[in-house]
């Protein structure tokens, strides 16, 4: 494994190592300023409340490529600001295949991570709404030619997607840019051992949350990232919180907002042990993912694993992971008063809540395990290596 920035201690994940002459400090110097520049124009002009905006370009050029080590087969995560495009996928060995797993819409765009609406990735982008844009020609749409220039030279073989959700991988199939190339759909695993019901009574013992309390979680890297939806939770709450005696709100994540709540909350912050978070889990009566759009959000793979039913909006690959009225509900992205609807039918009935978590938790071993989604990969490895396969004796077979 090789990345841009290591905090793991597993001597097999290497750092990626910067060059440092001279020529390449000043090489590299000079890509970090126009890249900056060019989104530098945007900076007074970009809305508040949206995510990252990626460019395709990286300051580092080939020198990522040049210290991937010999191997059978390269896999691709996230990568943006790391690997630059143009160089990476033209310099790319012909004998080695390329399987890059999906984690958003950003390679698909023109720099967005999730498009919230906007639908110009489907063209050519430009008019940016998250660069506050009115020019049909700006970052954006410069960004998505460069994407399609360097991809439209790329043989199909070249290349094989993951797709983490069905949504992702159907966004996919629908892109200009990407959508002549094959595409699986793995979802992501977890370790269901570590993430895994706990005692609840000790659990809240623990946490100081009363025992007789209905308890709602959120959970969130970054609790105001409107995307996640913690605004409509709130109005949710706001419409059932007289239907649900004891009711009370725990949320995870950076950044408590200061929004008024009429019941009880405890918010924990942020958290980054597993074995605690499971115990935070697992001193819940029901998750909330209420997020308007989303991949395949680990949240929910957490809160099932941890025998907690969800409730949340149907969107990205929410759905493929909350099957209605069998380990949780969906309702229409947005529509406040089904989920205060849905949350007050699951909290007040103690019977189907509990049926609901214990089919979370069976739908978890059985869907998301690590090793079923290792298994999944190593077998997609194969078949692109394997004898017959598109890269036959170790090169590509031409079509």
């Amino acid at each position: 494994m090789v990345v841009e920035s290591r905090t793991s201690d597993d001597p097999s994940v290497v750092t990626f190592e910067k060059p440092m002459d001279g020529l390449e400090l000043v090489r590299r110097g000079l890509r970090q300023v126009r890249i900056a520049q060019d989104a530098n124009r945007y900076r007074r002009s970009r809305p508040k409340g949206y995510e990252e905006f990626s460019d395709d370009r990286s300051a580092y050029a080939s020198a990522v490529l040049d210290q991937i080590p010999a191997c059978d087969v390269i896999n691709l995560h996230w990568i943006p600001g790391f690997v630059d495009y143009r160089t990476f996928f033209k310099r790319m060995t012909r004998s080695t295949p390329i399987v890059w797993t999906l984690h958003d819409l950003n390679p698909l765009t023109g720099g967005c991570h999730y498009s919230l609406g906007c639908d110009r990735y489907l063209a050519h982008c430009g008019t940016c709404p998250q660069l506050g844009s009115d020019k049909p020609k700006d970052l954006s749409h410069e960004i998505w030619e460069r994407k399609r220039r360097v991809f439209s030279r790329a043989p199909p073989s070249t290349l094989h997607f993951v797709a983490p959700s069905r949504w992702l991988g159907g966004e996919m199939r629908r892109s200009p840019i990407l959508g002549r190339f094959g595409v699986d759909v793995i979802p992501y695993g977890l370790d269901v051992e570590e993430f895994a019901p706990r005692h609840r009574g000790s659990v809240r013992d623990l946490l100081g949350i009363p025992r007789d309390a209905r308890v709602l979680l959120f959970v969130a890297e970054e609790v105001g990232n409107e995307r996640k939806g913690f605004t409509c939770l709130v109005k949710a709450l706001a419409q059932c919180a007289g239907k649900i005696p004891n009711l009370m709100l725990l949320s995870v994540g950076r950044n408590r907002p200061a929004v008024p709540i009429d019941i009880p909350w405890r918010h924990l912050g942020s958290v980054d042990n597993d074995r605690f978070l499971s115990m935070v889990y697992s001193a819940a009566d029901l998750f909330a993912i209420c997020s308007l759009q989303d991949n395949l959000p680990n949240t929910v793979l957490e809160a099932i694993a941890c025998g907690i039913p969800v409730v949340g909006h149907a969107v990205g690959g929410i759905p493929d992971m909350i099957r209605n009225g069998v380990n949780g509900l969906t309702v229409p992205v947005a529509d406040v008063e089904a989920l205060g609807a849905a949350i007050a039918d699951v909290l007040r009935d103690t019977a189907r809540c509990a049926e609901m978590g214990a089919n979370a938790r069976r739908i978890a071993v059985e869907e998301y395990s690590l090793e079923l989604q290792g298994r999944r990969y190593s077998e997609l490895y194969a078949t692109l290596v394997e004898p017959g396969g598109p890269y036959r004796d170790g090169h590509l077979q031409q079509e």
